[in-house]
């Protein structure tokens, strides 16, 4: 089976993806992700104005199967939370990278994206 794995995005071995820029950067979990976990049921994310920390547990997210942490893949300030989710989680199915994303988040540290999986070592790892 085939994922989609855009190539403007970054993504953690955990499969959260980001996007990359000096400005707030989306985050949500990658196509390969939210097929693992089936039909996605629930999600708990952080409020606005928090703080989050690169590879620590930002939320979670649940589906009829599992569930799961999720991972943040940039350390920075919570500026945006996708409050669409909380009464249709389903979109985290539907459009992982469009109207299924969790966060936005001013990055405190940029340098982190150079840490991050390219779009291409991520399929290599979902492959």
């Amino acid at each position: 089976m085939s994922f989609d794995v855009p190539d403007d995005l970054r993504y953690q071995e955990s499969h959260e993806w980001t996007q990359t820029g000096d400005g707030p950067v989306r985050i949500g979990i990658s196509d390969f992700a939210q097929d693992e976990l089936g039909d996605v049921v629930f999600v708990e994310l952080p409020e606005e104005g928090d703080a989050i920390e690169r590879e620590s547990e930002f939320g979670v997210v649940e589906s009829i199967k599992a569930v799961s942490d999720l991972y943040a893949p940039i350390s920075g300030d919570v500026v945006g939370v996708n409050e669409a989710l909380f009464d249709e989680p389903e979109l985290v199915n539907d459009d992982p990278y469009g109207d299924g994303w969790m966060l936005e988040v001013d990055p405190s540290d940029p340098d982190e994206f150079d840490d991050l999986l390219s779009p291409e070592a991520y399929r290599d790892q979902i492959e």
